[in-house]
């Protein structure tokens, strides 16, 4: 079990106290610790992608645990709300900025889910200690940085000039606004046709498949990386091996972005801000947006836009024209 989560070997407290019929039913055997077979017996029960990023949450829960000498899973309402605490206050490793509320939102509810399948489902825990922290109140407009139309096509300029791999990863992911993880996650199989148009078979957040469609643009970028492979991922690492890893992506489109002059802080989830942005700046109808993004709530493509075009949009405007003279009178 100790593949599934980081190690607690830095832990000093005592193992807690569970129910040892339902700890029984888990996987794994009684030298392994309770949090790794509860953590597995949870994710696996998540599609692939949520379950990585929940696995990562787990791993970043149990490190600060281990720093507080607390074992996971005694842990109380008042070291959630340090953790909580240090996430809003302590610059992050991958960002170098505390982090958002969206993100404290995102950890917590996975938080909470975790220990909601121990205390109901498993039933190894009699209490969450998630369960009456206070949430951070998300803005409705989102964080991410978003580029305007003349910086991405910068963007695909400097990314064409780099590579092909480059080119159409950014293409891709400014055309076609996908997750970095739908589009990393696509293998050459998934590249296909379907109606008269160009496809590419993806899996959405929460194991949903999609069929995107691709525009000229795309597809020649695509075909112009793969060549002549017909199997595999589509987006190699290095060695032409692997799957080119997130945090490598993540790292080039760093680069490319400072090739291309760029403002700091763009990352890929910004390449699909923009897209929703350009295509509602364009005339998209917000319901083909949404669609196109995979969202359930077209509340959550809404945050998208209005953190450029809803001042451009302002009825404050409007009014103001209709009721003032030429000489602002």
């Amino acid at each position: 079990m100790s593949g599934e989560l980081a190690p607690l070997g830095m832990l000093t407290a005592a193992l807690p106290l569970v129910r040892p019929g339902p700890l029984e039913r888990l996987p794994g055997s009684a030298e392994d610790d309770p949090f790794h077979r509860l953590a597995a017996a949870w994710l696996v029960g998540h599609p692939g992608n949520t379950a990585t990023a929940y696995r990562r949450d787990l791993t970043a829960w149990a490190a600060w645990c281990a720093q507080l000498g607390v074992h996971p899973l005694v842990a109380e309402r008042h070291h959630v709300d340090l953790w909580v605490r240090h996430l809003t206050t302590t610059p992050q490793p991958a960002t170098g900025r505390p982090a958002s509320a969206a993100t404290v939102a995102r950890k917590l509810s996975a938080l909470s889910g975790f220990y909601d399948f121990g205390v109901h489902d498993a039933q190894v825990l009699t209490h969450s200690p998630v369960a009456s922290v206070r949430r951070p109140r998300v803005s409705d407009e989102s964080a991410a940085v978003g580029l305007t139309a003349d910086e991405l096509r910068r963007l695909l300029a400097a990314a064409v000039a780099h590579s092909p791999r480059s080119a159409a990863l950014v293409t891709l992911l400014t055309f076609c606004g996908l997750r970095i993880s739908e589009a990393l996650g696509a293998d050459v199989r998934d590249f296909g046709h379907d109606r008269g148009h160009r496809v590419l078979r993806v899996t959405r957040k929460g194991g949903k498949a999609a069929r995107v469609p691709l525009a000229p643009a795309v597809v020649r970028t695509l075909e112009l990386y793969l060549g002549d492979r017909t199997a595999g991922p589509i987006f190699l690492s290095s060695d032409g091996v692997g799957r080119y890893a997130y945090r490598r992506a993540h790292e080039q489109l760093g680069r490319l972005c400072r090739s291309a002059g760029l403002p700091p802080g763009v990352t890929p989830h910004s390449l699909r801000h923009s897209y929703a942005t350009e295509a509602l700046r364009l005339g998209a109808a917000l319901q083909d947006v949404q669609d196109a993004l995979g969202h359930s709530d077209p509340r959550t493509t809404r945050r998208y836009d209005r953190s450029r075009h809803n001042l451009d949009r302002s009825p404050n405007y409007l009014l103001a024209s209709a009721l003032t003279t030429d000489d602002g009178e």
